[in-house]
């Protein structure tokens, strides 16, 4: 079934969210009944919920119709190889796939869903197939947040030691650890 998506854009990627202009749209949710005609159009949150849409928002990007699960491609969503990567994924080859503090699992799994279709766990997939995750380091005590880098197989490949070292992140305690195990 085609559907219609409000895509916005945030600094690590597009995200999307079901556009509503009509109460047919509505029909037999939970939101049938609570929502009317002078609210529209809405967008779903994704929980449960909605909220008024409108075209103003500065993060609004377009409207687009697809019949896919997933209307965005895990590139769209989530940015290869940005050149301002804080926090994602790396790939045994370097590639880096930008997400915010809270999203490292909807970007496992977009990137499983492409990499490895018939994973049933994204995240320790991606780690027993040499990817590190970048991950926020603050603790609730420090002043200023970091980045800690975690590859499960305790060492890196020759592509990430070079995309770590052109992020700068080599002067880390868990990469310079993480370098000694790789030679």
């Amino acid at each position: 079934m085609v559907k219609k998506y409000a895509i916005f854009r945030s600094p690590t990627g597009m995200y999307y969210h079901e556009y509503i202009e009509k109460l047919e749209q509505l029909e037999g949710t939970e939101l049938e009944g609570l929502v009317n005609e002078d609210q529209l159009p809405i967008v779903l949150d994704g929980s449960g919920g909605y909220f008024r849409f409108e075209f103003g928002n500065y993060r609004f990007v377009r409207i687009i119709e697809s019949d896919k699960e997933y209307p965005l491609e895990l590139e769209e969503m989530f940015y290869k190889n940005d050149p301002d990567f804080k926090l994602g994924w790396m790939s045994p080859s370097g590639d880096t796939y930008s997400c915010s503090y809270t999203n490292h699992n909807k970007c496992a799994f977009m990137i499983a869903r492409k990499f490895f279709p018939k994973a049933k766990y994204p995240e320790p997939t991606l780690l027993r197939a040499g990817w590190i995750k970048i991950i926020d380091s603050w603790d609730g005590t420090e002043r200023h947040h970091g980045q800690f880098v975690y590859a499960e197989a305790r060492r890196l490949t020759r592509g990430q030691i070079n995309a770590l070292f052109d992020l700068g992140l080599y002067d880390n305690a868990e990469v310079k650890e993480l370098l000694e195990n790789s030679y």
